[in-house]
């Protein structure tokens, strides 16, 4: 009897916690270039939001990041089309906090091309933005399909997309998803060249991921399933 119950409360206790709104955080601040495809990626995330019970609270604002009392609330923060500096000492120290402590990030498009002067910031991504050739279409290579984010992809996946150059080698701290074969379109200059990476943060998860320039990309269904399940894995349901 004893046994049936616990079983019973365990069981209400897990559809309790489904019930659940998921709360992540979207940042789009931006003081370099602004990417017109930020409403674009807004309104995708929204739909994915829906499909997953996810709690999404939009916002251009760094003060949001100025206490870690409230970042620890989100289970993921997503950068979307940030760029240049966006964060002073005190938002730098309660972010820097949440992600040690076990938040997680994600980066869309342009999470290299954001705090290029903050150190540690750099290093938890890997690599800064350099520069880029014309959007044009190239071929992608899946170099790991185990990851949520990658595993519904082809092992060779050809888009249109900003194709971005980076300005060091990424670290070998750092685990490589997608890589570009720079044969396949004009303009790169690194060989061996990752766009979408993950790695960890002591406690915490990033994941950056290169692509997601045009409009066109978040109403690509193969694209939307890369980013679903950067976040998935980012909060830790997979």
């Amino acid at each position: 009897m004893k046994r049936t119950i616990s079983l019973l409360l365990l069981a209400l206790s897990f559809s309790y916690l489904q019930a659940q709104s998921i709360p992540i955080l979207v940042f789009s601040k931006t003081n370099g270039f602004r990417h017109k495809s930020i409403p674009a990626g807004q309104e995708a995330l929204k739909k994915l939001a829906a499909k997953n019970n996810w709690h999404l609270v939009f916002t251009e604002d760094s003060t949001q990041f100025s206490h870690y009392k409230a970042l620890r609330s989100y289970k993921t923060i997503i950068f979307l089309g940030v760029t240049g500096k966006v964060f002073g000492r005190k938002e730098e120290k309660a972010f820097r906090k949440y992600l040690e402590s076990g938040g997680s990030l994600v980066t869309i498009h342009t999470g290299t091309d954001t705090e290029q002067d903050w150190p540690w910031y750099v290093a938890i991504i890997g690599t800064t933005f350099k520069n880029h050739p014309k959007p044009q279409q190239a071929k992608f290579v899946v170099a790991d399909q185990q990851n949520p984010s990658t595993s519904m992809l082809p092992k060779e996946w050809t888009r249109l997309d900003e194709l971005y150059n980076f300005s060091t080698p990424l670290p070998g701290d750092k685990k490589v998803l997608i890589e570009l074969d720079e044969t396949s379109y004009q303009g790169g200059i690194m060989g061996k060249h990752p766009i979408a990476w993950y790695s960890y943060c002591k406690k915490g998860k990033v994941l950056q991921t290169a692509l997601g320039h045009t409009d066109e990309s978040y109403a690509d269904p193969l694209f939307l399933q890369h980013i679903e399940g950067a976040i998935k894995w980012a909060y830790g349901l997979l």
